[in-house]
């Protein structure tokens, strides 16, 4: 049986890429509902009502701290409630099952921000020069 011990050298690398492609990825929501980039976000109008404001500033904004590893705790926590209340607000009044009601992403980000809140952000961060 092969041993994964060796790989334990490698786990703030590893903590680092989910960080900083989840940041990318983040990020890249914000962006469509601010400036219909890289697509328009699906649904909206010419106008951001307020509260889809407010989640696209975060995304943006927290997500650029998470991208650098700046404050990673306080800001994954915020934008791990900004994933559950996006999640019962706009996913699950569609359905029960999140295949169903499209709030996988939603969900993911929730759970991956949340284990970024304990373990921190890794190799390659702000955070680590402070």
């Amino acid at each position: 049986m092969p041993s994964f011990e060796r790989l334990n050298a490698y786990q703030p690398y590893a903590l680092a890429a989910l960080r900083i492609i989840t940041a990318l990825l983040f990020i890249e929501h914000g962006t469509m509902k601010l400036f219909a980039f890289p697509i328009p976000q699906p649904g909206l109008g010419d106008s951001l009502p307020p509260m889809l404001l407010a989640a696209a500033l975060l995304e943006v904004f927290g997500g650029l701290a998470i991208l650098v590893g700046f404050l990673t705790r306080p800001v994954a926590f915020i934008l791990s409630g900004q994933m559950a209340v996006a999640y019962f607000m706009a996913h699950a009044p569609s359905g029960f099952y999140p295949a169903e009601n499209g709030g996988e992403a939603a969900i993911l980000y929730c759970f991956i921000f949340l284990f970024l809140v304990f373990a921190g952000a890794g190799a390659f961060a702000i955070d680590k020069r402070r």
